[in-house]
């Protein structure tokens, strides 16, 4: 049975010491971070790993994220740092970004996926922080759900498709910013490609000086049997049980009206829900449609912060489908994108 610690308030050093013993252990634990949920153990170990991809029913193609609580920790797992690598580095961790590097032969295979190259990222929460530095090793974690599933933003999330997988959740509250880090990789001429984006934009980049470009996945599909050096490129991934279509966003709120009104009225034998902007409520309510407000229009951290909990409400709806409205590829607005495109699975109204 799962043990459940709540640090939400404060945390505490005996049950904090019991988590660490547990991950020395190989014992798989749940917790949060500034991004997402994620579901961890010891990444200098095989068998714990394997109990990840086991409680996710995780394809063993896609790589795992390694999460340091120090710089000493990324030299012990990471190797070749280039200048611009440290200058990401000191700019954006702790946070949301994770670099992909030259790994060590420390870790093993499953967490790689087999490639010479490793995700790292240094989380900005002190729970998460406090857990790794506690453990005194590395922490390979995906984000905590089933595969496929819409990560969780809160215990509240995953514990039901969870508990009898893991050994113990540390209870820490919502998370801040709702959708996982950016990936990114520094190219040969030092060109960041973003593999996966997240908080910390192309725009953030650029604002360094240093050049940087999207990956041509970001917004379309990955081939069957090619290598993909990040999570989040590959496989269904942030997907409901029910049928999701994406609404693609234009800066005038009647185009994007219009096109649902028009989807209603070919489709009248359906039982539809949307996920909308709060100015748009009204005019959906009018429509008969079921509606479950996300947040304003440009208020993009709003929408971010909420967008994977409101993926896994509308399969408690009674609904055939739901809409979900798109926002611009902005900052934070391309991650968003990104999610929803794969959310719902390329179907785009």
């Amino acid at each position: 049975m799962s043990v459940i610690y709540n640090f939400k308030e404060n945390i505490k050093k005996e049950e904090l010491d019991n988590v660490a013993q547990n991950i020395k252990m190989g014992k798989v634990v749940v917790f949060p971070t500034e991004t997402v949920y994620g579901i961890g153990a010891d990444a200098t170990n095989k068998e714990a790993v394997d109990k990840i991809f086991i409680a996710k029913g995780r394809p063993q193609d896609n790589p795992l994220i390694v999460h340091i609580s120090n710089i000493k920790m990324l030299n012990s797992i990471a190797e070749d740092v280039n200048d611009i690598e440290k200058k990401l580095i000191e700019n954006f961790w702790p946070g949301p970004m994770t670099i992909i590097l030259k790994s060590k032969d420390i870790l093993p295979k499953n967490v790689t996926a087999g490639l010479k190259t490793v995700g790292i990222r240094m989380p900005d929460n002190d729970i998460a922080l406090s857990i790794i530095e506690s453990a005194g090793v590395p922490i390979a974690a995906p984000s905590a759900n089933v595969s496929g599933r819409p990560s969780g933003t809160k215990l509240e999330d995953v514990y039901d498709e969870l508990k009898d997988k893991v050994d113990i959740f540390v209870d820490g509250g919502s998370t801040n910013i709702g959708i996982e880090s950016t990936v990114l990789k520094v190219e040969e001429d030092n060109t960041v490609r973003i593999l996966r984006p997240g908080k910390i934009s192309i725009e953030d980049i650029l604002n360094l000086g240093i050049n940087a470009k999207l990956d041509e996945h970001i917004f379309k599909d990955v081939k069957e049997g090619e290598k993909v050096e990040s999570p989040g490129m590959k496989h269904r991934h942030y997907a409901p049980k029910t049928k999701t279509i994406l609404l693609e966003y234009n800066s005038d709120d009647s185009i994007m009206i219009n096109k649902v009104k028009e989807y209603i009225s070919e489709n009248t034998n359906k039982k539809v829900g949307i996920i909308c902007f709060e100015e748009h409520e009204n005019e959906y309510q009018k429509m008969g449609i079921k509606c479950i407000t996300i947040a304003k229009k440009n208020n993009l951290m709003g929408i971010s912060k909420n967008i994977f909990s409101l993926l896994r409400n509308i399969d408690n709806l009674d609904i055939d489908l739901c809409i979900v409205e798109g926002v611009e590829k902005k900052l934070i607005g391309t991650a968003i994108m990104n999610r929803l495109i794969r959310a719902c699975e390329y179907n785009i109204l």
